[in-house]
């Protein structure tokens, strides 16, 4: 397929729309979408339609209806199958995230230790997470790494926290081999 040139906007919604599908894996209503991204039922409403052009989303009708997103919505967002991936753990002020999985953990400025910083890439939502949070990510499956960040921000459309590393461990615990 084709890149799909999303708006920030469109990536928001749809991403949102990814992970609560992915929670409840039934047709999501535009007002839960409009909920978790902040924004008014009537503009998800006009960006459905442009997304079901675009054939990333489809409409379930009836009382139980909603949007559920598409193969082509996971390919957009450049989001792989998670259903045969590691589970990487994910702790938020002390409490694992069981909904939530650890897609990819990129290290940025490891140069320079007391700027260290990392991005996670969720799979799951990240309504729930604030500035100044306490995030633990891992231990990873093969190289046990573990880290211990406080959170800086978040990228809502690439669904990433950013994290300023406190800590980080490797191997966590003992190697499997």
């Amino acid at each position: 397929m084709s890149s799909i040139e999303l708006t920030p906007s469109q990536q928001n919604i749809l991403q949102e729309l990814v992970n609560l599908y992915r929670d409840s894996e039934s047709a999501v209503k535009g007002e839960e979408i409009a909920e978790r991204v902040n924004r008014n039922p009537g503009t998800i409403r006009n960006q459905m339609q442009s997304l079901k052009a675009l054939q990333l989303v489809e409409g379930v009708p009836g009382p139980k209806g909603g949007y559920k997103p598409t193969a082509n919505a996971y390919d957009a967002l450049q989001i792989q199958d998670m259903d045969h991936a590691a589970e990487v753990p994910l702790f938020h002020n002390g409490e694992e995230i069981e909904e939530a999985n650890v897609a990819e953990i990129n290290l940025a400025s490891v140069h320079h230790p007391q700027n260290c910083r990392a991005e996670v890439t969720l799979q799951g939502s990240l309504a729930d997470y604030d500035e100044g949070d306490s995030v633990t990510v891992g231990p990873t499956p093969l190289s046990k790494l573990q880290i211990v960040g406080t959170l800086d921000g978040k990228d809502d459309t690439s669904n990433k926290l950013i994290l300023t590393i406190d800590d980080m461990v490797a191997p966590a615990e003992a190697p499997e081999h």
